[in-house]
């Protein structure tokens, strides 16, 4: 029975798939009897899974081969042309050597030792060996050209795609995971199937054992004349099949990597968080204060008996006295020297030389290991299958907050900052219960000056992402700016009219000028990196936190001094400054919301737990358990007597 059910749903609805057969169907491949499995898990060979994997390929095939002819199609070609080329080159260079050792043969047996026939094999075959070098030098080269270029054609998508993502839509855990593969898929373009990754380039090594195989199908053929010959060609296959099923009988277990079951799968992400926590410098301090090194070797070295398969007992199979018995016998070395026998036949025949055989031989040898070769390959192609439908499927996913081109309008510019109207806004975090923000109204003109205060936890942050289009709010509120729906703007255009500094800033490993001067386009005469520490190149203690909120702040005010930005956002900018800092930076905020003649030109959000500052603000908006519970100015907050009044006269 096919699988139906996605194995996981975020708190709100699917994003959007321009192809949503394809994003279902990789959807449906991650379910095995019923439970999800792990991103990157092989799936299982089922009628239901190959169904899906054949309904993948059809989907996903055309495009991925599409954008790879595009990007070297002659040097496409002749891989193709030379990989068939390669699996003829191991019969030639069998057939020469085996006319090599029939023309020895009959030397030793004549006792002519002059032979110039056998020279000329000789250097022939010298001149083969020089030339199938040289070929394969240049095929080897070709092949590392059109693997570089695919690898980088393909990182170059999904890092496009994956910037392009807003938060909404990562939040998914199916979008998560479905990128994951997509990277994996991505990163199998290193050539020779690299670490059981397939790629469709590794398609080519398919043609090359089918042209191989073939070739040394045809030299049997040829060479079984007689029931002889062909008695001995069924002996010879027979011996070498015969160990293979040996061993196969013999391996009790099968290999499983890390990402195979779901509890091998967290154990692994358990065992490197508690490595990470070992190892990390970020987490020093914590680790010796509160004593949590046994709790962290204790945690990973359970997490990695796991991964290693300690914690599970043996199976029964295992200690099978038959097994043992089988085990202990050398077989397959008993099987090897049988196969002599058909050379002691052959040398009884007249008509059979011991170059015939010898190809005989090495042709059967070859078979063997290319279909072993082939069968691996499939199976890895299998697996590939759904990876290439995840890269295509991530391909076609949009973000979740992009409108469609029906609802899209432009961006309502004011020239006078961004006006802000909120009714009934809600936001939950996907996999919580509790709404982070309840019915959130409240309205604030352009040009004017919020400051949102709270307790911790209130939802202070949550708005203000909500605010700058980072999260989706519920379907039931709304979020007018400039008087528009901010449903119908493009996320790119509105942000593009914002600027902000985050509790949790970005520490980019950059120096201080690029980590300041990002966005540095359209910087005016009021220099605001000059909150930028004046720090040396490399120091030796890095940053203190102080100034690193200064290089955030002046992030922030260099995107400012853009004309077409309209909305500053600060989220406690001020956290780690000293009382200067503080007040140099509200004077800069003042300074770059206004134009040159004073006229205010931008609209100011902050947040802050000091309440002294927030009487700058022209509105004040104090939230309690993700409301706001009281919106007005500071004088008539106080006079209200209520939650603000309370908080400020508890602050001074």
């Amino acid at each position: 029975m096919r699988p139906t059910h996605p194995p996981r749903r975020a708190a709100n609805d699917e994003p959007q798939h321009p192809q949503a057969p394809l994003y279902h169907a990789w959807l449906a491949s991650r379910l095995a009897k019923g439970v999800p499995l792990t991103p990157g898990a092989q799936r299982p060979v089922s009628r239901a899974h190959v169904e899906l994997a054949v309904a993948i390929a059809r989907r996903s095939c055309r495009s991925v081969l599409a954008l790879l002819c595009q990007l070297h199609p002659w040097r496409l070609t002749a891989m193709v042309a030379m990989d068939l080329f390669r699996g003829v080159f191991p019969a030639f260079r069998g057939y020469s050597q085996a006319l090599i050792i029939n023309e020895l043969q009959t030397v030793i047996s004549s006792g002519n030792f002059l032979c110039e026939r056998l020279f000329r094999l000789i250097a022939t075959e010298l001149l083969r060996v020089a030339l199938e070098s040289c070929f394969d030098s240049f095929a080897t080269a070709n092949e590392d050209i059109i693997q570089s270029s695919a690898r980088f054609v393909m990182e170059y998508r999904q890092m496009e795609q994956r910037v392009r993502m807003d938060g909404p839509t990562l939040a998914d855990p199916n979008i998560r995971d479905l990128f994951h593969e997509s990277d994996l898929f991505v990163r199998s373009f290193n050539g020779t199937a690299n670490f059981g990754l397939f790629s469709p380039l590794d398609l080519l090594r398919i043609l090359t054992l089918v042209s191989e195989t073939a070739s040394h199908i045809l030299i049997l053929w040829t060479m079984t004349s007689n029931r002889t010959h062909l008695s001995l060609l069924t002996f010879s296959i027979i011996s070498y099949i015969l160990p293979l099923l040996i061993s196969w009988w013999n391996k009790n277990t099968e290999y499983v990597d890390d990402y195979q079951d779901v509890k091998t799968a967290r154990a692994t992400a358990k065992q490197n968080k508690m490595r990470g926590m070992a190892q990390s410098d970020a987490y020093r301090a914590e680790v010796i204060l509160f004593g949590l090194g046994p709790w962290i070797l204790d945690n990973w070295a359970k997490a990695r008996k796991t991964t290693l398969g300690l914690d599970r007992r043996r199976p029964f199979a295992d200690d099978h006295p038959l097994g043992s018995l089988l085990s202990n016998i050398n077989t397959t070395g008993i099987l090897i020297a049988l196969q002599n026998i058909p050379v002691v036949l052959a040398m009884q025949s007249s008509s059979t030389t011991l170059g015939s055989f010898t190809l005989y031989r090495s042709s059967v040898e070859s078979i063997v290991f290319s279909a072993r070769q082939l069968v691996q390959l499939l199976r890895m192609a299998y697996q590939g299958v759904f990876l290439m439908g995840a890269f295509c499927a991530a391909m076609e996913v949009e973000p979740r907050l992009q409108p469609s081109k029906e609802a899209l309008v432009p961006y309502p510019r004011s020239g006078k900052g961004m006006s802000l109207e909120l009714r009934n806004v809600s936001y939950t975090y996907p996999g919580s219960r509790e709404p982070a923000l309840k019915n959130v109204s409240f309205s604030l003109a352009a040009g004017e000056t919020l400051a949102i205060v709270g307790l911790n936890g209130s939802g202070k942050s949550t708005l203000a992402h909500v605010l700058l289009r980072l999260l989706e709010f519920d379907a039931a509120g709304s979020l007018r700016v400039n008087g528009a729906d901010v449903r119908s703007l493009a996320p790119a255009e509105l942000h593009a009219r914002c600027t902000a500094v985050f509790q949790g800033f970005a520490r980019l490993d950059a120096s201080v000028r690029e980590n300041t001067r990002l966005d540095a386009a359209g910087a005016g005469p009021h220099h605001p990196d000059a909150f930028a520490p004046a720090c040396p190149r490399n120091p030796p203690h890095g940053l203190s936190g102080g100034e690193w909120q200064r290089i955030a702040v002046s992030r922030a005010f260099m995107r400012a001094q853009r004309p077409e930005v309209e909305l500053i956002l600060l989220d406690e900018p001020t956290a780690s400054l000293d009382a200067h800092a503080q007040n140099r930076v509200f004077e800069t905020v003042d300074a770059v919301s206004r134009t040159a003649d004073g006229q205010r030109a931008k609209t100011v959000v902050f947040i802050t737990h000091r309440l002294a500052t927030a009487r700058r603000a022209d509105k004040i908006a104090m939230m309690h358990h993700g409301t706001v519970v009281e919106f007005g100015t500071h004088e008539e907050l106080l006079a209200r007597g209520g939650s603000y009044a309370s908080l400020y006269n508890a602050s001074i």
